[in-house]
């Protein structure tokens, strides 16, 4: 076996593990409510310094995204604003706001499963992390787990568009 397969083997796996960490993430916040995105900060040796999944329901907060929280938690436990040596996991690819704090904190790799059509900012819509005009360039890694991801939101999605649809039915059923 070739070195440089082993070291990919080795990234994939631990690509992979963490990534499951913030599909479980993902799930919690599903189960209050909210759009089932998941995120992990990790340290380059292997340490979670910060895991979350999406709060803006709960908390009646726009910037409650999985992303924000973990990295402010991060932030708080290192005492430091500059996330360097980190890798962020995040179920969703990152929007606009959540790609420029991921800048600002200095993250220097992003690995995310799922593409977001309507909202990414890592090629969807827009490339931040391609973007030369920025301070800080961001490594990234996109579709891992991006099958999981990707069911995860759409069954969430669907189970939404159900429940309108039936308070709809029975909604016209009462003026009736």
């Amino acid at each position: 076996m070739h070195p440089l397969d082993t070291a990919e083997d080795h990234i994939m796996q631990r690509d992979c593990r963490y990534m499951d960490m913030a599909l479980e993430q993902a799930r919690e916040a599903q189960t209050l409510g909210e759009v089932p995105i998941g995120a992990v900060l990790v340290s380059a040796e292997g340490m979670v310094l910060a895991a979350a999944g999406n709060r803006r329901e709960t908390w009646q907060d726009p910037t409650a995204h999985a992303e924000l929280m973990v990295l402010r938690h991060a932030a708080q436990r290192l005492e430091s604003w500059r996330l360097l040596d980190t890798t962020l996991y995040v179920t969703l690819e990152p929007c606009v706001m959540c790609m420029g704090a991921i800048i600002l904190a200095r993250v220097p790799t992003l690995v995310f499963g799922a593409h977001d059509p309507r909202a990414g900012a890592v090629g969807s819509i827009y490339d931040f992390s391609a973007d030369e005009r920025f301070n800080h360039r961001v490594e990234v890694r996109p579709g891992i787990r991006s099958a999981a991801c990707s069911a995860l939101l759409s069954e969430f999605f669907a189970s939404l568009r159900q429940r309108r649809q039936k308070r709809c039915r029975i909604s016209s059923s009462e003026q009736e």
